[in-house]
């Protein structure tokens, strides 16, 4: 059997009432966030036993007090994404018995949440069965980065859910690069329409100028993409392919091409969520992409060096993730957070 063991020691004054978990394979985004939250993370015990079976358990109290748990639900290396599922509500009902107040579960990449609706009969929904397992678990609240649909994800939960954007990770990256430059953001599909106008906004608001935006037809049907239409003016500007993950890359290298034939200046890919799948690094190394941008919220540890790698650019997730833990410990408002409530 397989034990980790972490040590903690007492946190900032104000969150005496806090404590933060980060499950294994999340260890090091769960770090970053105390850092910044100016305290530790809290001592737990993860065994896995011979047959494959698991137990998890805080090592201090928590009776009484605000717990937070990060864990990204991305599969591999250290297990797969129902492995990690089963793992992180294991533990939120393990906190609940040991008289937690109110659990959170911070997960800035959530599994399963882009089966979020019907799209052949009988097809399951099967972000709301998710919720269902979180809720039944005992979970008073959950938290996550760019999720794929805002609307299915909040209608799925019945508790208290946060969908953060990761459009204040990607701002000053975005203007450090454009110097000035014209600039547009680019939805890869319609369906990211608002996704990429959250971005635009915030750019807008923090260049103090225009924004550009521009949109690629995107149709979907047994696995073969199609659709030729591209709206937006794109010329000489620096271009923002702005979509919540990428897998194999096909979806950002089609948008980047499409940028580039009606006269983009340069592209920039940028994602929250890093997958990274096989067949992603055949495609990704298209010129018509010159940088990508992804947080840490899927560390890219399926991407081995070369061209892609060195066009990739992480930057963490841990500033916003934190913020937004100190202001729901703290009862503060998060609509500044929330793009989509602005």
């Amino acid at each position: 059997m397989t034990a980790y063991f972490r040590t903690w020691s007492p946190v900032h004054p104000a969150l005496e009432r806090l404590n933060l978990f980060a499950l294994h394979g999340t260890e090091e985004l769960g770090a970053r966030i105390a850092g910044i939250l100016g305290c530790d993370l809290a001592a737990l015990e993860e065994r896995s036993f011979e047959d494959g079976e698991h137990k998890s358990r805080p090592l201090g109290a928590v009776a009484g007090r605000d717990v937070y748990i990060v864990h990204s639900l991305y599969g591999g290396p250290d297990g797969s994404p129902n492995d990690k599922l089963c793992r992180l509500l294991f533990f939120i009902s393990a906190l609940k018995d040991a008289g937690a107040s109110r659990v959170t579960a911070v997960t800035p990449y959530l599994c399963y949440a882009r089966k979020d609706r019907r799209t052949k009969a009988q097809d399951p929904v099967t972000i709301r069965y998710l919720a269902t397992l979180f809720e039944a678990a005992g979970v008073d609240g959950i938290v996550t980065l760019e999720v794929h649909n805002e609307a299915a994800f909040e209608n799925a939960f019945r508790c208290p859910s946060v969908a953060l954007s990761a459009a204040p990770l990607l701002i000053g990256k975005i203007m450090d690069i454009a110097k000035g430059r014209d600039i547009c953001v680019v939805s890869p599909d319609l369906g990211g329409g608002k996704r990429a106008d959250v971005l635009r906004e915030a750019l807008e608001k923090a260049a103090g100028r225009r924004i550009g935006t521009a949109f690629v037809e995107k149709h979907r049907s047994s696995g073969v993409v199609s659709g030729d239409l591209f709206a937006g003016d794109v010329a000489n500007s620096v271009c923002v392919v702005f979509d919540d993950l990428v897998s194999t890359g096909g979806t950002l290298v089609r948008a980047a091409k499409a940028a580039r034939a009606h006269g983009a200046g340069e592209v920039i890919a940028c994602v929250a969520h890093a997958l990274f799948m096989p067949g992603s690094e055949g495609a990704l190394t298209d010129t018509s992409i010159d940088r990508i941008i992804a947080t840490d919220s899927v560390p890219p540890f399926r991407l081995p060096p070369g061209p892609v790698r060195a066009k990739l650019e992480v930057i963490s997730a841990a500033p916003l993730l934190a913020q937004t833990i100190r202001r729901l410990h703290q009862a503060e408002p998060l609509a500044d957070l929330l793009p989509y409530q602005a």
